[in-house]
């Protein structure tokens, strides 16, 4: 599989203003990225004149279609945004399991969807942040948004290659954010993990697997990969 050039390159992150995803920015950008489109639900700047930032929510296809507009020169696009919620599949209001679902897989998949017909033809690779809980159970409706952008991710690499477009899948346990810090448990440092996702680009890897637990649950599941 064709790897992405980082250097020089103009990448796109959601979630970018805050936890793995303003790692990854930092990350493209230490790679030699010229620009990087950093998306927020709430207004924001940069002081780094090489990020910028837009507002913009997954959830709602006129925000996403705006956000192809105006990111359009993106070769890179990250689909980090994601939200945590759901404990239990049979007490959890449906709505709030939708909501989850609304942000997890299908923000990802509109965003790839607005992004995709920008991106034929052109040197360009999809990330989707997911978690070693697509492959674990019990986790309500957060490890069923993961493990549904698992499948979705390797649905997307099967469709996407015709035009020539790399789609990688992140996996990753805990990791050191705002989204884990009620939770006395090892964590990733997420800059060794953005480290990794950028690694993964460059390359063209299909999968980063970004610790060594996420490598133990993946190694029995998928033993020829």
């Amino acid at each position: 599989m064709t790897g992405t050039q980082v250097a020089g390159a103009t990448a796109l992150v959601t979630g970018g203003q805050q936890g793995l995803g303003k790692a990854i920015v930092a990350a493209l950008l230490e790679a030699g990225a010229a620009k990087v489109y950093s998306t927020s639900r709430r207004p924001g700047t940069s002081d780094d004149p090489r990020v910028v930032v837009i507002q913009a929510d997954v959830t709602d296809a006129e925000s996403v279609a705006q956000l192809a507009h105006t990111a359009a020169d993106a070769t890179i696009v990250v689909n980090n945004a994601g939200v945590l919620g759901g404990t239990s599949l049979l007490q959890d209001d449906l709505d709030d399991v939708r909501s989850v679902l609304d942000t997890n897989l299908y923000g990802a998949l509109r965003v790839t969807q607005a992004f995709a017909p920008l991106l034929a033809g052109r040197q360009a690779t999809i990330v989707n942040i997911a978690s070693v809980l697509s492959w674990l159970p019990g986790y309500g409706s957060y490890g069923v948004s993961k493990a549904a952008l698992w499948s979705a991710t390797n649905s997307l690499r099967l469709e996407l290659q015709q035009q020539g477009t790399t789609v990688i899948g992140a996996y990753l346990a805990y990791t050191d954010t705002d989204m884990t810090a009620d939770l006395d448990v090892p964590k990733n440092d997420p800059a060794d993990v953005a480290r990794q996702i950028v690694d993964g680009i460059v390359a063209g890897a299909p999968e980063v697997l970004a610790d060594d637990l996420t490598r133990q649950v993946h190694a029995p599941l998928f033993p020829a990969a």
